[in-house]
């Protein structure tokens, strides 16, 4: 078997492009076990050199439901090969030693490892200097290894555990961690012939710290809720009203704006209650604030 050969090339758009088709045939094997799904590595920066391999971040609700799935992903091209080196890791690779994409899958309770991918992505993306730097180390270790993986990835190693240390410790994590912590709770189920749950997810974040969640619950009359005035309660049941920041995620996994009733309910719990952000894309991390939503608000 030939060694893999190390390119480095400029950054490219098409990387992007090869994400969103690969996340669908990713999504279309992991289906509900998925709870978020991310383009992380060096394709996912854009403007940073890398070697042409899309790396795929999912957290899932069970690992053993993904073992179990070896076979569907051995079907779409993929190497399964369990933890390889990093507890409590699924990493799967296509291409094999010339590889195109790799999947690293991670329980959705394992903050520190979907953390520190998140953090690392994120800083280099914000820190055009750290990100030159980084670059620059690739091209050079690509042309003194150029068939010696091992070589080139330890020649990253120190650069990376600083950066990653850095990006830790100025990393927002709030709306990722709402984020899975909606998906957790979002399970669509029919509980009777008169009422369906679960297909919204919400969770908030109080100005204690605290995090509460809750689903929608859909009746065949008007006594429904919405998930945000699920978690609402939640949260007041708790002892708490002041919310910081509501994520709603709605059936297609994307975040989505709270209906009427709910932004009313919000804007009457608290005086500054107009300054909640509410998320409107996991990706960009583009927020809203309450306010906006309520111009002119009666109260």
């Amino acid at each position: 078997m030939m060694p893999q050969h190390v390119i480095v090339v400029d950054s490219s758009p098409q990387w992007t492009f090869m994400y969103e088709e690969e996340k669908e045939k990713v999504m279309a094997v992991l289906k509900e076990n998925a709870i978020a799904i991310y383009h992380i590595g060096s394709t996912s920066v854009p403007g940073l050199a890398a070697k042409p391999v899309v790396d795929i971040m999912a957290a899932v609700r069970s690992l053993e439901a993904v073992d179990a799935q070896a076979g569907d992903f051995l079907k779409l091209g993929y190497e399964y090969l369990g933890e390889f080196g990093i507890a409590g890791r699924r990493y799967l690779r296509r291409g094999g030693d010339e590889r195109t994409h790799q999947i690293h899958i991670f329980h959705m309770d394992d903050w520190d490892n979907i953390s520190r991918h998140l953090a690392f992505r994120d800083y280099m993306r914000t820190h055009k200097n750290a990100r030159e730097q980084y670059a620059q180390l690739k091209k050079e270790l690509a042309q003194r290894f150029p068939y010696d993986i091992d070589g080139y990835c330890n020649g990253k190693d120190a650069f990376v555990k600083k950066t990653e240390a850095q990006a830790l410790s100025c990393m927002d994590e709030t709306w990722d961690r709402l984020y899975i912590a909606a998906r957790k709770v979002q399970q669509a189920r029919i509980l009777s012939p008169f009422i369906e749950a679960g297909q919204v997810g919400a969770a908030l974040l109080t100005k204690k710290g605290s995090i509460y969640t809750g689903v929608c619950i859909d009746t065949a009359c008007t006594l429904g809720m919405c998930a945000e005035r699920n978690a609402i309660a939640n949260m007041i049941t708790n002892g708490e009203h002041q919310i910081e920041r509501l994520v709603a995620v709605m059936p297609d996994k994307k975040p989505g704006m709270p209906c009427g009733a709910c932004r009313e309910m919000m804007m009457q719990l608290d005086e500054a209650a107009g300054q909640i952000e509410i998320l409107c894309d996991i990706n960009t991390k583009q927020t809203v604030q309450l306010k906006t939503l309520l111009p002119d608000w009666w109260g």
